[in-house]
């Protein structure tokens, strides 16, 4: 059988180069994959790690600070803190994930301690755990993960996974941004940790998240979970992309002339700054942090005043525009469902971490950046290698000699010459998911009317073909357009307002619907609860 055999949907007329076989395959290279990397290997399994841009600075942890849900083994401290997002979830987190969660979370980060990760100590020599600077923190990962035997290809996003005959996902292809060269890595298992998907909304280290891995996932049968809850929006100033919002606790909101704008803030009452910029301008100013907090808020985020520097506003004294920016399923708790404690997801051979994974089991129906989502990435991508590691050794050295083919046809051969005009499709996107009125503050006239557009943009994508020189660009356009089909399809079916999910024709919590929502498909689109 000839390399190009193995693969349906071929367009591509470079060579396969390069052609590599391993035990497991990770396909993202943020923290989930390089936790997932790691774990993976450090038992001894042939790892090869994918990542769309260079593993250890795309993607949005590596670009700022990240806080971490670390807390302690004090039964006091731990009850409070899973007890801390309970409501403001809806109720859908499950104690004993959480549990779960916190034991490897804080296992995990005391391991980069141990391997030289420089934690700030305090004047009484003790070691402060709870966040990490993304650059340190992803260049300690890329070490540890070359020191274990990880192969990395850098540049090289993953197009289609490979299936075999009875179904099981047995690696995946991909190709090299730099060369062009369409590459293909046989494997054992994978574990998908792409992220999530921004929209490309130039959200801060979000524009390498387009929900790659959900589309890979979804064509090959898998199933998504809590896709209602992926309508996130960051705090920023009107001029710059950073989206950190922590600072924001700290804020007072006006109106242009200084007047403050009542209920507004950046947790509870975020909606309020939605609802007053669909008609006005709305200002901030962090005059609420002491100056001795405004010089550790320097030391702890300093990106998060580099737009504010540039631009010589003293964001302490001088008020300045903000607005709100889509993360989606970045920042919310939606994604590849997970079936059970191992990460594996509905498809044999396929795992899923970090916030390629639905969230819901720690977070429900709300997250925001960091913490949790942070603590997540640590501990699903440990999982998941360590899982997808025993399930290659089970099936032993024989298994990448089956006979398997891509799945996944979006922007693939179909018979069609029609090409696809891919920044009208991802434009097209964005006019349904950006808006406020449409995706924060959400009803069924608009939640319907969105999907028939969307619906239609993924018919044009379905009766399309890429050329070699575009296909990425339409693979994350499609993938972009799969997933706003899963969100509002998943919103439309919550009749009721829970978590993030604000839906103005059911404004009230309704206790019969405390359960999570399942959907897939890609040209037919389902959903069920679970």
């Amino acid at each position: 059988m000839s390399k190009n055999s193995l693969l349906s949907g071929e367009v591509f007329t470079t060579e396969l180069e390069p052609d590599l076989q391993a035990d497991v395959l990770i396909i993202g290279g943020g923290p989930a994959g390089t936790w997932a990397a790691w774990s993976a290997a450090s038992v001894g399994t042939r790892v090869v790690l994918v990542d769309k841009g260079y593993c250890g600075t795309s993607g949005c942890a590596a670009a700022s600070g990240n806080g971490v849900w670390y807390v302690p083994p004090e039964p006091e401290s731990r009850e409070a803190a899973m007890a801390s997002r309970e409501a403001l979830g809806g109720f859908l987190s499950d104690r004993n994930w959480m549990q779960r969660v916190l034991d490897q979370t804080y296992a995990n980060v005391n391991l980069l301690a141990d391997w030289g990760y420089p934690f700030p100590v305090d004047d009484e020599g003790r070691s402060y755990r709870r966040s990490l600077q993304g650059p340190e923190y992803m260049r300690l990962m890329r070490k540890q993960i070359r020191r274990v035997g990880v192969e990395i290809l850098d540049r090289s996003p993953a197009l289609q996974l490979l299936v075999d005959r009875e179904g099981n996902v047995a690696g995946a292809t991909g190709i090299n941004r730099q060369t062009g060269k369409k590459w293909i890595v046989r494997s054992h298992a994978v574990v998908i940790a792409t992220g999530g998907c921004a929209f490309l909304s130039k959200a801060l280290g979000c524009n390498v998240l387009t929900g790659d891995g959900y589309l890979m996932a979804g064509e090959a049968g898998a199933q998504m979970s809590g896709m209602e809850f992926s309508n996130a929006y960051g705090i920023a100033p009107a001029f710059s992309s950073v989206t950190k919002t922590l600072f924001y606790n700290w804020a007072t909101f006006t109106y242009e002339d200084g007047t403050p704008i009542p209920g507004a803030g950046s947790q509870r009452g975020r909606s309020v700054i939605a609802k007053t910029l669909l008609t006005q301008p709305v200002y901030a100013i962090i005059d609420k942090a002491s100056e001795e907090m405004r010089a550790h808020m320097r030391l702890a985020q300093p990106n998060f005043f580099l737009p504010f520097d540039r631009a010589g506003i003293d964001p302490f004294t001088q008020r300045f525009p903000v607005t709100l920016r889509l993360e989606g399923t970045v920042r919310g708790t939606g994604g590849i469902r997970i079936v059970d404690n191992t990460c594996a997801t509905s498809v044999p051979g396929l795992y899923a971490a970090g916030d390629a994974a639905t969230r819901e089991l720690i977070c429900g129906g709300f997250t925001g950046g960091g913490s949790h989502n942070a603590a997540w990435a640590i501990s699903s991508g440990y999982w998941a290698g360590k899982s997808a590691a025993e399930s290659a050794r089970d099936l032993g050295e024989k298994a990448n000699q089956r006979q398997v083919e891509a799945v996944g046809q979006a922007g693939f051969s179909n018979g069609s010459q029609r090409r696809l005009n891919t920044e009208e499709i991802i434009q097209a996107t964005q006019a349904e998911v950006f808006p406020y009125e449409r995706n924060y503050f959400r009803n069924t006239t608009g939640l319907t009317e969105s999907l028939q557009k969307l619906n239609h943009l993924w018919q044009e994508i379905r009766t399309s073909v890429a050329d070699d020189d575009n296909i990425l660009r339409v693979r994350e356009s499609a993938a972009m357009v799969a997933t706003a089909r899963w969100m509002y399809s998943s919103a439309l079916e919550r009749k009721e307002t829970r978590g993030m999910h604000k839906y103005t024709d059911y404004p009230e919590l309704d206790e019969n619907q405390q359960h999570y929502l399942i959907t897939g498909g890609l040209d037919r689109v389902w959903v069920k609860a679970a």
